[in-house]
């Protein structure tokens, strides 16, 4: 398996459940690097190693925090990260396609019932008209980069709205775009709703949408690690699932299903607040946290087919190969896959 620098690999982007565990990383003096964003979403992560899990299963692990989900991926690719949680982008499928990086699982997930991801408009074009995702066409829409989920999200509305796709922004980072769209440079973004419901709040941004309205049962994000690791090292990345599953278990039964009580929701909002709204005094930070709970996938379960339209659009905006499969990029013998 070929190696990546950080350098070649920046030239690159240019172009069923966890089982018992083998010896123990702990144990080989192994610590794992776990790529992550202040996102609620990644809480699985932010559980797993506050409460030990990961420890438990044999792990010592470490948090990097990126900024965008590309990357991420040009960290496991380069090896300075060894497991990720992120959003499919271009950039991920062609490094998978150079040997460099493959998704394991899935993780943050759209579900009926559940609020999920909004669409936004600026309040300068939301009284120029932009009052659904109806008028998103030749408006300016936010994202990272080219072939991020944000793209991907408004892209996928105005094909469902059936309008010409509106002019993509990148601003490489989710703070840029919340200024953006704020003071009105960007006219439209999506995102998950802890950030969609705060700003929707304020007098600068309106809501305009359920992103679940238009992509029904979306794999928003994936578990992700290099090639070599999910070949070579099958009992680190097992190590690494497990912990994260229970993790993942514990936020679904505390903060999505309610299951555990009002104490509990309280007990582990202070953990998630560590990493996520951080700067906020916790009062503040509470409320937002709570409302933009969304289901995370159990065991790590992969929506195929959510994945193979996020390649197949992909595709169509020329944005990768055509010659590339769901086989290049996705290592389907870890988790259980769902095709629907």
């Amino acid at each position: 398996m070929t190696k990546f620098n950080r350098r070649q690999t920046l030239g690159l982007m240019g172009a069923a459940a966890a089982t018992s565990l083998a010896a123990p990383a702990l144990a080989q003096n192994r610590k794992a690097v776990v790529g992550a964003m202040s996102l609620t979403s990644h809480s699985g992560s932010f559980i797993a190693l506050q409460r030990g899990y990961f420890e438990q299963a044999g792990l010592d692990v470490e948090l990097k925090f990126f900024e965008a989900a590309q990357p991420m991926a040009v960290a496991i690719a380069s090896g300075d990260v060894d497991f990720g949680v992120t959003a499919i982008t271009g950039g991920l499928i062609n490094l998978a396609q150079k040997g460099a990086v493959t998704v394991i699982g899935g993780a943050l997930s759209e579900e009926p019932g559940i609020d999920g991801q909004m669409y936004l408009a600026s309040d300068k074009a939301f009284q120029d008209g932009l009052t659904s995702i109806e008028g998103l066409a030749g408006r300016r829409f936010g994202v990272t980069t080219a072939g991020s989920s944000f793209h991907y999200m408004g892209a996928k509305a105005a094909m469902h709205a059936g309008v010409d796709a509106p002019e993509f922004v990148p601003l490489q980072k989710v703070g840029a775009i919340v200024g953006a769209l704020k003071s009105g440079q960007v006219d439209a973004w999506a995102i998950v709703p802890h950030i969609a419901k705060a700003l929707a709040g304020a007098p600068e941004v309106h809501a305009i949408g359920m992103v679940a309205d238009v992509v029904p049962n979306y794999q928003v994000t994936t578990v992700f690690t290099s090639q070599k690791n999910a070949g070579n090292e099958r009992g680190l990345t097992e190590s690494f699932l497990k912990g994260f599953g229970m993790g993942v278990s514990d936020y679904n039964a505390t903060m999505v299903d309610k299951t555990n009580g009002d104490e509990a929701i309280q007990e582990m909002v202070k953990i998630i607040h560590q990493y996520v709204y951080s700067d906020r005094e916790f009062e503040k930070a509470a409320p937002s946290i709570i409302n933009g709970s969304m289901r995370l996938n159990e065991g790590a379960a992969l929506n195929t087919a959510s994945v193979a339209d996020q390649l197949a659009w992909m595709q169509s905006e020329g944005l990768i190969s055509n010659d590339i499969t769901l086989d290049t990029f996705v290592d389907t013998s870890y988790v259980e896959t769902i095709d629907a």
